[in-house]
């Protein structure tokens, strides 16, 4: 028997990886790795995973995992903040969030990160930081941590 740790890296794998539009696929899915397990079983597992679903471009819905959850970017050097991923360009970062809690988070970034923090720019679940001068990538991590942890 397959342990909950390892099914649920399998499940975060299928969903990275394929087009998957219902708990059915997803089972069937799991069954062919080896894992036998109920629909409720998977329903709690796709919600501790925080596995919502979305809709592509024709319309259809898939499940999706959130940005910080699985980096399918090998070259990518994104830190994971709570639920978030902060990924730094020159000396900007973007900070991937869930879908509509950019501008609060952004908000709080700008309200308790001044000295560190010149600016941000917060779309839907995307944030673009601009840090002062004088700072590292590290002290902007550990700082963007610190306020974010407070939410």
């Amino acid at each position: 028997m397959k342990n909950k740790s390892n099914r649920l890296h399998v499940i975060k794998e299928l969903v990275a990886k394929h087009f998957i539009s219902n708990q059915d696929d997803l089972l069937l899915r799991l069954k062919e790795k080896g894992f036998l397990l109920t629909q409720a079983t998977l329903s709690r597992d796709l919600k501790l995973l925080k596995i919502t679903k979305m809709p592509n471009d024709m319309g259809e819905y898939y499940y999706t995992l959130p940005h910080a959850m699985y980096n399918t970017n090998k070259h990518s050097e994104a830190h994971l903040i709570g639920s978030n991923s902060l990924e730094f360009s020159g000396n900007m970062a973007v900070l991937k969030t869930r879908s509509g809690y950019a501008g609060g988070i952004a908000a709080e970034i700008d309200n308790n990160a001044s000295e560190a923090i010149l600016g941000t720019i917060a779309g839907d679940d995307t944030i673009l930081i601009i840090p002062r001068e004088g700072y590292s990538r590290e002290e902007i991590t550990q700082l963007l941590s610190a306020v974010i942890e407070k939410l």
